[in-house]
């Protein structure tokens, strides 16, 4: 028994050493086959010219090194594992017109370097404006100087729209006559609609309102003016006392309610359309006025979801308008991004028009501390003491605008753009504040798009006191003389003697 139990023994063993691996096999069956030379992945990179960060794979028997960065690329390190690493590559936005390149060289030790070649675009080489001319000027031309009867049809209390809830004078046609004998062209003729639309599914508009509406449009007409006309303070800025019928807040975040506002926004533009499609072309109608999130007037999250959800209500606004045939059929509409920031145009969506008559809108209150803020700084410009960087930065704003639209045949204007009141008394803070007005005209005149100024009927000094024309007999009022004949002569004068640069060497000094 015991000579048996010891062949059994040898044999166990025997077996046991047969079935073990060969000595420096790697136990992990799934550990990939070591490289016999350095590969990447992509071989090249393209990056566009606002910069962007982009992933390079690199596969290497040992660590690799990654070499030869310039000064616009930085490299953030992976983690080598199972012979593969990930480089994360930020490439800086290229300030130049001019393309640049860089290669980069990827090294480990015993293998042969491998290059990779980065190519970026240069930016959009801007347009001169004075070599343009298209559409989309021509119809600036046509707008030329506006001004907003602000807080006026556009006023409310206890959430019913109310024409002297805020400013206290009814519009007159010596209202209107005023404005163009001032210098005027146009007029924007902002209207808040709440309290004044019955309930679902009809949504039928009050006919005492909407008639009030329109025979003011009639007093634009009779003086001659072109008019745009929108939906106002109809859109909920946080206040969610369910009288603010548009809500991007709930839209965004509820596709049911997003269904019943459209619904909402297809029939209120109906009937405004069916009013008036019977008007000339001097009528423009705007779709919204500053649509935000709640109270976000820059958006901080899910800014695509927003926007998307403006880009369809703006798509509801020309279908519904279009469909009421006449001259609705081929008048201009306008559509502003979120919150009317041009900051937001790139995220909006033209809408689709078989007409091809759509015009983007914006609001420019740059810098918000000189213009409307609660800081109220006494000057502007590169003569005075705050924002000496004033003018070279609204005319990169409107310059990008001509280059991103106007140059390329669409049309823009400029919706809403003011500065609160100083006091006459005040040399220096009344010199800068007509300067500002001067420039921005100017600029705007420059780059190819019409300025609405912003007219709230207030006749005084600090904020927001916007008051230029009397809203009840058309007069300008004291404080606006200087100021208005500073942007009429802005807007109208063009010779090769007052241009935006001799604005800007004229600026005050004190």
């Amino acid at each position: 028994m015991k000579y048996h139990s010891k062949l059994f023994t040898l044999f166990l063993v025997s077996v046991a050493c047969c079935c073990q691996k060969p000595a420096g096999e790697d136990k992990d069956s799934t550990k990939t086959e070591a490289p016999t030379a350095i590969t990447v992945s992509p071989e090249s990179i393209s990056a566009a010219a606002e910069g962007s960060e982009y992933q390079l794979t690199v596969n290497s028997p040992v660590r690799p090194k990654l070499s030869g960065l310039p000064d616009w690329i930085t490299m953030k390190d992976g983690v080598f594992n199972n012979y593969k690493i990930t480089f994360t590559l930020s490439v800086k936005a290229n300030p130049t017109y001019s393309s640049r390149t860089a290669t980069l060289t990827v090294s480990a030790t015993g293998m042969a370097d491998k290059s990779v070649a980065v190519s970026q675009d240069g930016q959009e080489e801007p347009v001169d404006p004075g070599t343009v001319s298209n559409d989309a000027i021509a119809r600036t031309m046509e707008l030329g100087l506006g001004w907003n009867m602000g807080n006026h049809f556009d006023a409310y209390a206890n959430g019913v729209a109310n024409e002297t809830a805020w400013q206290g004078k009814s519009a007159t046609q010596a209202t209107f006559n005023g404005v163009k004998a001032a210098g005027f062209t146009s007029v924007r003729i902002p209207v808040t609609w709440m309290g004044h639309i019955g309930d679902a599914p009809d949504y039928v508009l009050d006919e005492k309102w909407l008639n009030r509406v329109y025979e003011v449009v009639g007093y634009a007409e009779n003086a001659g003016l072109k008019v745009i006309l929108n939906t106002h303070h109809d859109e909920d800025h946080g206040e969610g006392d369910g009288n603010h019928w548009q809500d991007l807040r709930g839209a965004v975040n509820s596709d049911a309610i997003n269904t019943q506002v459209k619904a909402e926004i297809s029939a209120v533009w109906g009937q405004i359309a069916a009013k008036f499609k019977d008007k000339g072309d001097f009528l423009m109608l705007e779709s919204f006025n500053e649509l935000i999130y709640g109270n976000e007037w820059s958006s901080s999250s899910n800014t695509e979801k927003k926007c998307a959800v403006i880009n369809e209500w703006n798509q509801v606004f020309v279908d519904a308008v279009r469909a009421t045939g006449g001259n609705n059929a081929t008048r201009w509409l306008g559509v502003p991004g979120y919150a009317a920031n041009p900051g937001y145009l790139k995220s909006l969506t033209i809408p689709n028009d078989p007409a091809g008559k759509i015009m983007l809108a914006f609001h420019c209150y740059d810098p918000y501390d000189y213009t409307i803020g609660d800081k109220q700084l006494p000057d502007w410009g590169h003569t005075g003491t705050s924002y000496k960087n004033g003018e070279n930065e609204i005319r990169a704003l409107f310059s990008d605008i001509f280059n991103t639209y106007i140059a390329k045949n669409v049309p823009v204007y400029m919706g809403e753009f003011g500065c609160s009141m100083r006091n006459k008394n005040d040399a220096k803070a009344w010199a800068y504040f007509c300067y500002y007005l001067e420039y921005v005209v100017k600029a705007a005149k420059t780059y190819g798009f019409a300025p609405f100024l912003w007219d709230n009927g207030a006749n005084g000094y600090g904020k927001e006191q916007h008051g230029y024309i009397d809203h009840g007999n058309g007069k300008v009022t004291d404080n606006g003389t200087d100021p208005v004949k500073a942007m009429v002569k802005a807007w109208n004068t063009s010779t090769s003697s007052y241009t935006l640069d001799s604005v800007y060497n004229s600026a005050p000094t004190f």
